[in-house]
C-alpha cells in the first residue's frame, strides 16, 4: 500500500583526503562535495544514487603540488596541477543469501559531466558477481570482477590490479593499471575449531592489454607485467567484532607476501 512506501533518503557529504599511494612519491589530495540518495532497500536489492564534485591535486611526500612524475610525465589530465570533475554515479547491489549457499551482484558507473570548465568527460563501470556454495562442512566462494573506464582519463583514475582484496601475492596495484580489469578468485575454506578456520585460495588478474591506453602508460614504466596469479592459505578467527584473516600468498614470480586484515562482515563475507 501507499502508506508502506518508503521515501529516498538523501544526505549532503563533503570530505578532504589525502591518500598515500607509496608509488614514487606521488600522493593524491581529493576535495569532495556532493549529495547522495539512497533508495529504499527491498528484499534483495540495494540502490543509491550521488552527485558530487571533486577536486584533485597531486602532491610530493612534503605536501606540494606537482603536475609530473619522476620521468616527466603528466599526472593530471588537464596537464595543470589539479583535475576538477562533476560525477553522477549509480551503484546497485543484489544479495540472495539461503542457509547453503549466497549470491551477491555489485554494479557501479561513473559518469563525469561537463558541466564545468576543463571538467573530465568519462563513463566508468564496474561489476562484481560473488558465489558461495556450501559442501558438507566446507565452503567454496568464487568470484569475478571487471571494470572499464572510456574518455578522458588521468593516470591515477586507472584500475590498480594487485593486493588485498584483488591478487594476492603482489604489492599493491603491482599487476597493472588500465582502462580495463578482469580478476577472478577462488576461495576454499574448511573448519578446524571452533570460530576458527583454515584457507586455500587463487587469485588472477588481468588489464587485458589495456595499460598503454593509460596516458603516460606508467605500467610499463614501473615494469608491471599486467597479469598475474597468486595463491596460497589462511587462517581465519570469527569474533565479535568480525572475522581475523592472516593469508599467506606467493606469486608468480615465487615472491611471499603475508597479509593481516579485519573483515566487519564476518565469516563467508
Amino acid at each position: 500500500c501507499r502508506c508502506c512506501l518508503q521515501a529516498p533518503k538523501a544526505r549532503m557529504v563533503i570530505a578532504a583526503v589525502v591518500c598515500h599511494s607509496g608509488s614514487r612519491g606521488v600522493n593524491l589530495s581529493r576535495l569532495s562535495l556532493g549529495v547522495e540518495i539512497n533508495e529504499p532497500t527491498t528484499s534483495n536489492w540495494t540502490s543509491g544514487t550521488s552527485v558530487k564534485f571533486e577536486h584533485i591535486r597531486p602532491v610530493n611526500n612534503d605536501g606540494r603540488s606537482i603536475s609530473r612524475d619522476h620521468d616527466g610525465f603528466p599526472l593530471t589530465c588537464s596537464g595543470n596541477l589539479h583535475d576538477n570533475m562533476i560525477i553522477l554515479k549509480q551503484e546497485s547491489g543484489y544479495a540472495d543469501v539461503k542457509d547453503n549457499s549466497f549470491l551477491r551482484v555489485n554494479f557501479q558507473m561513473e559518469q563525469g559531466l561537463p558541466l564545468v570548465p576543463k571538467s573530465l568527460t568519462f563513463n566508468r563501470v564496474k561489476c562484481t558477481v560473488s558465489k558461495g556454495i556450501k559442501l558438507g562442512p566446507t565452503f567454496l566462494v568464487t568470484s569475478l570482477t571487471g571494470g572499464s573506464i572510456v574518455g578522458d582519463m588521468a593516470p591515477y583514475q586507472a584500475f590498480a590490479i594487485g593486493g588485498l582484496g584483488s591478487v594476492r601475492g603482489y604489492g599493491e596495484g603491482a599487476v597493472g593499471s588500465g582502462r580495463l580489469c578482469l580478476i577472478g578468485n577462488c576461495e576454499y575454506t574448511v573448519p578446524l575449531a571452533k570460530n576458527l578456520e583454515g584457507s586455500l585460495f587463487m587469485d588472477r588478474g588481468s588489464d587485458l592489454g589495456s595499460a598503454r591506453h593509460v596516458p603516460g602508460n606508467p605500467a610499463l614504466r614501473q615494469g608491471k607485467p599486467g597479469f598475474g596469479v597468486g595463491f596460497g592459505y589462511g587462517v581465519h578467527f570469527n569474533t565479535d567484532i568480525g572475522q581475523i584473516r592472516v593469508d599467506y600468498a606467493m606469486n608468480a614470480f615465487s615472491c611471499k607476501t603475508f597479509y593481516f586484515s579485519i573483515n566487519s562482515g564476518g565469516a563467508g563475507s
